[in-house]
Formats: structure tokens, C-alpha cells, sequence
């Protein structure tokens, strides 16, 4: 579990500093972990770091995405953005759906022609039934106990699936503007 990070903002340094050197002038050994963090609190006004805790807001720090499994996925995708292959791997499966996911509309329910067709534009290899089963299995689409009613659930990507998604942005982006200018007539 990753631990949320508390901006920390001083309005002068200096007096951070004059704080810093009061507080530490009196120690004959150097402070512990929590004693620095109070003290650092302290300088930057709050009573302790406890109170400097309470009254921040805390930002989640968020891991990096390991950027060789992206393009380990783009390689699975052509130009234009749409899946060419299905992957052997199925952590290569896992992180190629969410560019399928992102194209799936939300908040409407679909039967199963309407999401195999939303799927078929956006894959090459004509197996949406794989894509379908694998989608509700990640549990990035819901489907009904009848098999009508096929939902996309609105989730937040994991790191490496919105570099994914980035990634795959800037791919059809720039097969667009290839494909605008490629049709352009020169006057």
C-alpha cells in the first residue's frame, strides 16, 4: 500500500531555518525520524506534525508505470491505434484491453452486437468474443445474468494502462494528420 505524501510549503525559509537551529541548538544527540518531522512542522507553524497531518491534504503518491511493458503492449497495436494481434501474455492481454476499454462509451448499455461491433473497429484479428469474455473477466465490463446487457464500468487505470492510453492517443493523432495531409491538394 503506498503511502499518501503531504505538500509541505514554508512562506520564508529563512525563519525555517532560525526554527531549525533553535530547536536542534538544544540537542546533544541528532532528533529521531519523528522528532525531524516535528520540527520541520514546528517551522512551518503547525504545532507538531500530527497537527501539520491533520490540516494537509494528502496526495497519494502514484507508482511509475513501467514504461517497457507500454511499448511491449503498443507493439500489439498498428498505426492507427486499433489491436493487430492478441497477445500471448496475459499481462500483455490485461494491458492491451484497456485501450479497448477507453473506446467502449459509458454509462449505456449495449447487447452483445453493439459491443462486439464498438470492438470489431477496434481490433484486427475478428475475435470479439475473446475480447468480450476477457473484458468481463478483468471486471472492465459488466454483463447482465442473461448476456444482453453489456455495461463498461468506469474505473481508473492503473499506471501503466494510462501510459498505454497516452500512447495510443498520440498514435491515431498522428495517423490522422498523416492521413489529412497525405490528402491534401497542393494548389
Amino acid at each position: 500500500m503506498t503511502r499518501p505524501a503531504f505538500p509541505y510549503q514554508v512562506e520564508d525559509i529563512s525563519q525555517l531555518a532560525r526554527s531549525l537551529q533553535q530547536q536542534l541548538g538544544g540537542m546533544a544527540m541528532p532528533p529521531s525520524h519523528l522528532a525531524l518531522m516535528n520540527m520541520l512542522a514546528r517551522g512551518a507553524g503547525y504545532k507538531n506534525f500530527q497537527h501539520f497531518r491533520n490540516t494537509a491534504t494528502p496526495h497519494p503518491i502514484s507508482p511509475a508505470p513501467d514504461m517497457e511493458r507500454v511499448e511491449q503492449a503498443m507493439r500489439h497495436f498498428d498505426h492507427m491505434g486499433r489491436l493487430a494481434r492478441w497477445p500471448g501474455k496475459t499481462w500483455t492481454q490485461h494491458l492491451c484491453l484497456w485501450g479497448l476499454w477507453a473506446r467502449l462509451p459509458n454509462d449505456l448499455s449495449m447487447t452483445e452486437r453493439e459491443i462486439s461491433a464498438v470492438l470489431n473497429q477496434w481490433h484486427l484479428f475478428e475475435d470479439a468474443a475473446i475480447l468480450r469474455r476477457t473484458l468481463c473477466e478483468m471486471k472492465l465490463v459488466t454483463r447482465g445474468l442473461d448476456g444482453r446487457d453489456y455495461r463498461r464500468v468506469a474505473l481508473k487505470p492503473p499506471p501503466e494502462a494510462r501510459a498505454l492510453l497516452r500512447a495510443l492517443k498520440a498514435t491515431s493523432t498522428a495517423a490522422v494528420t498523416v492521413a489529412a495531409m497525405a490528402g491534401a491538394t497542393i494548389a
